[in-house]
């Protein structure tokens, strides 16, 4: 796509984007970061929030991961009234690529994850996990693809999308999509969108939490999914509670 050229919703990764607030900052100051891990080194980056303009927070990074190497990312996208995170990579040979992805809004926010993975050489892996908190009339969408070239055998990849909706008003749209040319390959997805479990919260209160506490404590645990990986990716460097505490700060302010 060119950069001067507003995306329309006719783009599909562009489906649910906000296109009248892009229009505000279109085209960006800034083409994509690019980031290009050596074969069998291993790096990590933590997002703990995006910078807006106008309202408007846009990020775009695309990673190369030469044969052998790792890279985890562990984003939280929340706070500006329209927000989005898109992601490419291509993994060669060998190379494993982690996202862990905390989607958290309300109002009438318009957050967004976006990725493309590409599986382009044999025994690579990769594992996604976006968790959604959507609250009023916010819009929260995790558009997650995964692409395996027709050499890419023993591919392993993984997508696991899940919303939770507060309010009736809140929408998410949840779309893992795999693209598979190869034929020896374990790919695997799953999307959920739904309400916090009544009889869970009713058990909590039976043991005397209160219901706003039972609730935060629920939505805690439902987001801690997406940093589970990080527990060993990220030990020793204090990324963990870093985005771990700003989750928690975000998830309390929407609550």
């Amino acid at each position: 796509m060119n950069l001067a050229t507003l995306p329309t919703r006719k783009l599909e990764d562009w489906r649910y984007a906000d296109v009248d607030a892009l229009a505000r900052v279109w085209p960006p100051a800034h083409g994509p970061e690019r980031i290009s891990v050596r074969a069998g080194d291993a790096d990590r980056m933590v997002i703990t929030g995006l910078e807006a303009k106008d309202g408007v927070a846009l990020r775009e990074i695309e990673i190369t991961l030469w044969p052998g190497a790792r890279f985890s990312l562990f984003a939280l996208v929340h706070g500006a009234p329209y927000a989005r995170l898109g992601i490419k990579v291509e993994l060669m040979e060998g190379a494993h690529f982690e996202l862990g992805g905390v989607i958290l809004g309300s109002g009438d926010q318009t957050l967004e994850i976006v990725s493309d993975v590409h599986h382009a050489a044999p025994d690579a892996t990769s594992n996604q996990v976006v968790r959604s908190v959507l609250a009023g009339t916010a819009t929260g969408s995790a558009l997650n693809r995964v692409r395996v070239a027709r050499d890419a055998q023993r591919t392993d990849a993984v997508q696991s999308i899940r919303a939770m909706l507060l309010d009736r008003g809140a929408s998410a749209n949840a779309k893992p999509e795999l693209e598979i040319l190869a034929d020896d390959v374990k790919c695997a997805h799953g999307a959920t969108v739904g309400e916090l479990d009544r009889q869970a919260l009713f058990y909590l209160a039976a043991r005397g939490l209160p219901p706003q506490e039972a609730r935060r404590l629920m939505l805690q645990a439902f987001i801690a999914d997406a940093f589970v990986a990080g527990e060993s990716h990220l030990a020793g460097h204090g990324d963990v509670a870093r985005i771990e505490q700003a989750a928690l700060a975000a998830l309390g302010a929407l609550l």
